[in-house]
């Protein structure tokens, strides 16, 4: 029976959709492929629309969800094609979806991406809603990735500490002899991306490599005022999204009268340093250790500046030097929880989502 898992995933950041192949029969994992499409504009800005407050259509969304999980199907064809496999070979995708809505004060996790027509589409068997199930068990239903670093990446005698700075942020420790963490540090890219496209609506998604942040000033008592919002003060477990960290809630800061005369560059300069202090404060302890960086932020020289010069003991490393490519981690994270489910083993760690116990995660959409 084959042992080779197609995880498919797109972020918060919906910097794109990543799918790879990852074969499974030997200890160490092999990554046989990875390759990421791009999200069509007109579906970016349908998806940026759900996930704003507002009273969303219910077939803008279903609409959506079939858009999703078309393009979906097409990044997995290309990902086994580009492995030289075919869909026989594979035992089953696991699928994220996009999520839309994530609300654990609510119990509730909203992807979309329709996992019947990926399977349809592909011929494979899918494995997809990883979070509910958690949710149901009074979990929050994020991060799940960190209970996969823990399998890929835990030592005897190192402390680890794995930083993914997508859409939002999350840090997984790996301290030896101590239960596993994982939460939410607070945004990483998605303030930064919305910000930027506000106020450069016909050029790129994002602040390519923080240059616009980069040339503002960071306004000291704006950034205080932000750090001080509730969430960061929270204990874990702890999870977020674009539904909090959005343009309203930083709005709410620019309208008040000290802020008025603040400009947009010197607003995505703060932006910067809140990502990077909002992570830089949950690794106090991480000189005992080693710190990995994954994730799309890890690209912005900006933002990697500024975490350098907030942990000035720690030499800061990518995943790939532990052998898992920084862009294909989280995609390897749902390939190998489609194999949880398979295998009939449980998929999230309690300790890090608060659920009442592990559980086995996700529902089968079988192809036939």
């Amino acid at each position: 029976m084959t042992d080779i898992y197609v995880g498919l995933m797109s972020g918060t950041s919906m910097d794109g959709v990543d799918a790879v192949v990852v074969d499974f029969s030997q200890q160490t994992p092999a990554l046989l492929a990875h390759c990421q499409q791009a999200i069509p504009q007109s579906l970016l800005e349908q998806l940026h629309g759900l996930c704003s407050p507002a009273a969303n259509e219910l077939a803008t969304m279903a609409e959506a969800s079939v858009a999703v999980a078309q393009l979906f199907a097409a990044t997995a064809t290309q990902a086994i094609a580009q492995a030289r496999l075919k869909a026989c070979d594979i035992a089953a995708i696991g699928s994220h979806g996009q999520t839309i809505r994530h609300f654990p004060e609510l119990a509730f996790s909203l992807q979309i991406g329709s996992p019947s027509h990926i399977a349809v589409q592909t011929n494979i068997d899918v494995v997809a809603d990883f979070r509910n199930k958690d949710m149901a068990l009074g979990g929050q239903g994020a991060p799940l990735v960190p209970a996969f670093h823990q399998a890929m990446f835990s030592h005897a005698n190192e402390a680890r500490f794995i930083v993914n700075i997508g859409g939002i942020a999350n840090v997984t420790r790996l301290v030896p002899g101590k239960s596993l963490l994982g939460y939410d540090t607070g945004p990483g890219n998605t303030l930064l991306d919305q910000h930027f496209k506000r106020h450069h609506p016909n050029v790129l998604d994002y602040d390519d490599n923080g240059q616009w942040g980069k040339s503002g000033r960071c306004q000291q008592n704006l950034l205080e005022q932000m750090l001080a919002d509730k969430y960061f003060a929270l204990a874990a477990p702890k999870s977020t999204g674009r539904e909090y960290f959005h343009l309203v809630w930083l709005d709410s800061f620019l309208a008040q009268p000290e802020f008025a005369q603040i400009t947009p560059v010197d607003v995505q300069c703060t932006l910067h340093h809140l990502s990077a202090q909002s992570i830089a404060q949950e690794l106090f302890d991480a000189d005992k250790g080693k710190v990995y960086l994954c994730g799309g932020g890890d690209k912005n020289g900006f933002l990697l500046e500024l975490l350098t010069r907030a942990l000035p003991k720690l030499t800061l490393s990518r995943t790939s030097e532990l052998g898992i490519p920084e862009q294909a981690l989280e995609a390897m994270a749902f390939a190998w929880l489609a194999r949880c489910f398979k295998q009939q083993q449980t998929g999230n760690a309690s300790s890090v989502t608060g659920a009442s116990r592990p559980a086995i995660l996700g529902a089968l959409y079988p192809a036939k």
